[in-house]
């Protein structure tokens, strides 16, 4: 399901307007992105818990040439699902 398909499912799901629908799907992805670039957690309860954790500058190598780098230390955005959600995408059968 592609951002159209989702605004349409929220529209139809909630009645509101696709536009509505897209706004609120607008407002909340960057202010999860704006929390997270701060370093914020988020945490939302049965759906799941978006954090940042930091990894560490590594060496590695070039595949291609075999030739050794470095590689920077960078911030990794993780999310770990909620129980409500396992158990929406897992039904008990």
């Amino acid at each position: 399901m592609n951002k159209a398909d989702f605004v349409k499912h929220v529209a139809q799901q909630h009645q509101c307007t696709q536009i509505e629908a897209e706004k609120t799907i607008d407002m909340f992805t960057s202010s999860v992105i704006d929390a997270m670039g701060k370093g914020n957690e988020i945490s939302l309860v049965g759906f799941g818990n978006f954090s940042v954790s930091k990894v560490a500058a590594r060496a590695g190598r070039n595949p291609r040439t075999g030739e050794a780098l470095e590689i920077a230390a960078y911030n990794q955005p993780k999310f770990k699902v909620g129980q409500k959600l396992k158990d929406a995408v897992n039904p008990k059968l």
